[in-house]
């Protein structure tokens, strides 16, 4: 049996880290792959630190090949929608996830990843942490839909028997809020932006059709499990969009959505936070990384 990377379901951690990393050159794509998979523990954890790791899924299928799923595919083009609103694409080869008690063992475990050097290059990399328990810094309760923990790995993780077994799509976005834009709103215009009241983060009866809750409905697009964080600083801020399911379908579909169409409202949070960054990673099973770092 595959198992999925215990780092994506262990909650609770208060320090979190991004590296999203690519090749020295496309030759040593493969080679990049096997060596994360080498890491001392990529699939548990290094000195108490929970480490994730994943993949673009063209170059994961080119290394596993019939292991790996054929549909997943990298975020290699804009997404555009309505009014001009574009969803950037900046994939990547690879993307390490590190969470921890605290940022400084994070810290230290990131920078003591030298088995990369030579083979690829940090170029995207961000911190993060939580706000007031399970807030974002919209000031709303942010994964209110997410499903718990014994149902999480059923939606989230490729089912035994199918090509990806215990491996995952995850979709990773960098959004950067407009606090002034946000700020000026007042509490009811913001709920009616989210969809959701802001104390306790019920859905409005009547919520708007340009909602973040209509536009991201996962009745209608089918359920992810979530682990988004906040990151930035006073004037730079926002959060990372850390979503995984065993289909991309799901994801791809909720993006094309908040985007908008000439026939469907734009989401309306995107008038007040906008992605910087796009990509889509396959998260490998332990038993996959394993075979691999054996090879």
């Amino acid at each position: 049996m595959n198992h999925p990377q215990p780092g994506i379901f262990a909650l609770g951690t208060a320090s979190h880290a991004y590296l999203e990393l690519d090749a020295s050159n496309s030759s040593l794509r493969p080679e990049l792959v096997r060596t994360i998979a080498s890491l001392r523990e990529p699939r548990t954890t290094m000195e108490g630190v929970n480490l994730v790791a994943g993949f673009r899924p063209e170059l994961w299928r080119e290394v596993a090949g019939d292991d790996a799923p054929a549909s997943p595919k990298g975020f290699d083009a804009p997404l555009a929608g309505a009014e001009g609103f574009v969803m950037p694409a900046t994939q990547h080869d690879a993307v390490l996830w590190l969470s921890g008690s605290a940022y400084d063992v994070v810290f230290e475990v990131s920078m003591a990843i030298r088995e990369l050097a030579g083979v690829a290059t940090v170029v995207e990399e961000t911190s993060s942490w939580p706000y007031r328990h399970d807030r974002d810094l919209t000031g709303f309760i942010d994964g209110t839909e997410n499903p718990t923990l014994i149902d999480a790995p059923e939606l989230a993780v490729i089912p035994e028997g199918e090509p990806g077994a215990g491996g995952t799509v995850l979709l990773l976005q960098k959004w950067a809020h407009d606090a002034s834009l946000w700020e000026a709103l007042s509490d009811g215009d913001q709920e009616l932006v989210i969809g959701r009241r802001k104390t306790d983060s019920v859905e409005l009866e009547n919520k708007p059709a340009d909602s973040h809750v209509a536009s991201t409905d996962q009745d209608r697009f089918g359920k992810i499990f979530r682990r988004n964080m906040p990151y930035g600083t006073v004037t730079d801020h926002g959060t990372m969009f850390v979503g995984f399911s065993a289909a991309q379908s799901r994801l791809a579909d909720m993006l094309v959505s908040m985007a908008g169409s000439a026939s469907a409202p734009r989401d309306a949070l995107t008038r007040y936070s906008r992605p910087l960054t796009g990509a889509y990673y396959f998260v490998p099973s332990i038993e996959a990384l394993r075979s691999l770092a054996g090879a």
